[in-house]
């Protein structure tokens, strides 16, 4: 296991005395996180192209998007614990090497099926490094404001990935659709070098790592659960084969549970989801990312293909997003040191929510400056809030279980984006039967962005939550306990 060992006190708690060896060791993180948001949206762009040159099926091609989050979100609880268990340098330098080698492959074959294998594979090679980079900077960086820094950081360019892959998209697509999956291998042997140079070697690992029973209950269970939302529009939400999918998901999460609470060495301390921090930022990441993965969805095949914006045009519209995430990195970090996470995750939640109710404004043939551009700002803003989710997730965890609380935080935001998502999709497929023309295409988009808009007004209104007022008992002493306790 990564132990901070290997740095000064001084540089594990201070900021502003990082050596370039940490910096570069938290900047070779971002980069693979980055990759791992970029291959998720940059895909969606070049859809068309590839099933033009390949002659695949739109629901073929959905398994481009989905099978990486089938992959993806269906391994992350299992990729952070085993990054705990069995060192994380290990686990990660291994996870970088096969999403490098699955990109690579990716962009040379031409069998749809190949194509779709390499990329689930991208995506177990994600959920192993994205919970893996998020440990190895909590087990490095002192919790406080050290760790909120390198947190913000790393989570800005996660969520710069995410934003930014449309413009990456749009640019590769217009050279060629194989580029969309080239262009991460060589971003991707840089960064494998550099964190084989720059992470510290493994300690001995952590005890607890025989749960083979409670690895495949989990494994199969969030696979099942994933694959079923993401299949559930096309064979129906209330078809036998959906039905029974969920049944059988419930019954490998019950045996898992039970699992976890008869073996010796549990591969999930079940109790770390009694922490309220953790579940507070679960539901959160939940309603930002599923949310901007609907809208952004919608407002893709919209615009692009509705409206016949180019791919370019449309990832410019959208830049300022990203935009906001990158400034962001500059004092989000300050922003939670000044007034603690939550009320940043509730007012950058509440605006975001803003935004979408006035995308909701909408035409056809809406102006960008005083129609779309206001929305999309206020939008970008809700990504502010990114950083501050991560660290109240991770706020008060235990080392060791630092690639498990990551884990359960990114597995949240996988298939809790997919839900949304699946969701959204189904509202969209339900409407296509009214026309074909841009007011129709809009009247079967419009409940679709307003589901969008209304998973997030929710989440915001969870959030908000922070500032009701704490009932205070006044006839007794408040130990010090009670105190250390009213500041989580």
């Amino acid at each position: 296991m990564t132990s901070p060992a290997t740095l000064s006190a001084a540089e594990a708690t201070d900021p502003t005395r990082w050596s370039a060896r940490l910096w570069g060791l938290l900047i070779t993180l971002c980069i693979v996180l980055f990759l791992d948001g970029l291959d998720v949206s940059m895909i969606g762009v070049a859809l068309p192209s590839i099933g033009a040159e390949l002659d695949m099926s739109t629901s073929t091609l959905q398994w481009l998007v989905g099978g990486y989050v089938l992959g993806y979100g269906g391994l992350l609880l299992l990729g952070g614990r085993t990054a705990d268990l069995l060192g994380r340098r290990k686990v990660f330098l291994i996870a970088l090497a096969v999403f490098a080698v699955a990109s690579l492959v990716g962009g040379l074959v031409s069998d749809p099926t190949l194509l779709i294998v390499t990329r689930f594979i991208k995506g177990l090679a994600a959920a192993f490094t994205a919970p893996t980079g998020l440990s190895i900077i909590t087990t490095t960086f002192a919790e406080g404001k050290a760790r909120n820094k390198a947190l913000s950081i790393y989570t800005v360019f996660g969520a710069g990935g995410y934003s930014m892959g449309l413009l990456f998209g749009g640019l590769m697509t217009g050279v060629g659709w194989r580029w969309t999956f080239l262009l991460p291998v060589p971003i991707a042997v840089a960064a494998l070098v550099a964190a084989f140079v720059l992470i510290p070697k493994d300690g001995k690992a952590e005890e607890g790592g025989h749960d083979l029973l409670g690895a495949l209950l989990s494994t199969a269970g969030m696979l099942l659960l994933v694959y079923t939302v993401v299949t559930a529009p096309e064979v129906g939400w209330d078809s036998a084969r959906t039905i029974g999918s969920f049944l059988a998901v419930v019954a490998l999460f019950a045996a898992f549970v039970v699992t976890e609470q008869r073996v010796a060495h549990p591969l999930v301390r079940l109790g770390i989801l009694r922490k309220v921090s953790l579940v507070r930022a679960s539901l959160a990441i939940v309603a930002v990312a599923g949310s901007y993965f609907s809208w952004q969805f919608i407002v893709t095949l919209y615009l692009q293909d509705t409206l016949g914006w180019s791919p370019l045009k449309l990832a410019m519209a959208l830049l300022p997003v990203g935009i906001l995430v990158v400034a962001s990195a500059f004092f989000s970090d300050k922003l939670i040191d000044r007034f603690g996470t939550g009320p940043v995750i509730a007012v950058t939640m509440s605006v975001m929510a803003v935004g979408y109710l006035l995308f909701l404004r909408v035409d056809t043939a809406p102006d960008y400056l005083t129609v779309l551009l206001p929305a999309i700002l206020l939008i970008g803003i809700g990504w502010v809030g990114f950083p501050a989710i991560n660290v109240q997730a991770t706020s008060g965890i235990d080392d060791e279980e630092q690639g498990l609380a990551a884990g359960v935080l990114q597995t949240s935001m996988q298939v809790g984006a997919a839900v949304v998502l699946a969701v959204t999709t189904a509202i969209v497929t339900s409407g296509t039967a009214h026309g074909t023309s841009p007011q129709q295409m809009l009247d079967t988009y419009r409940p679709g962005l307003e589901f969008a808009a209304g998973v997030t007004v929710l989440g915001a209104l969870v959030a908000l939550t922070v500032f009701w007022p704490r009932k205070r008992v006044t006839d007794a002493p408040v130990t010090e306990e009670e105190k250390v306790l009213q500041t989580v």
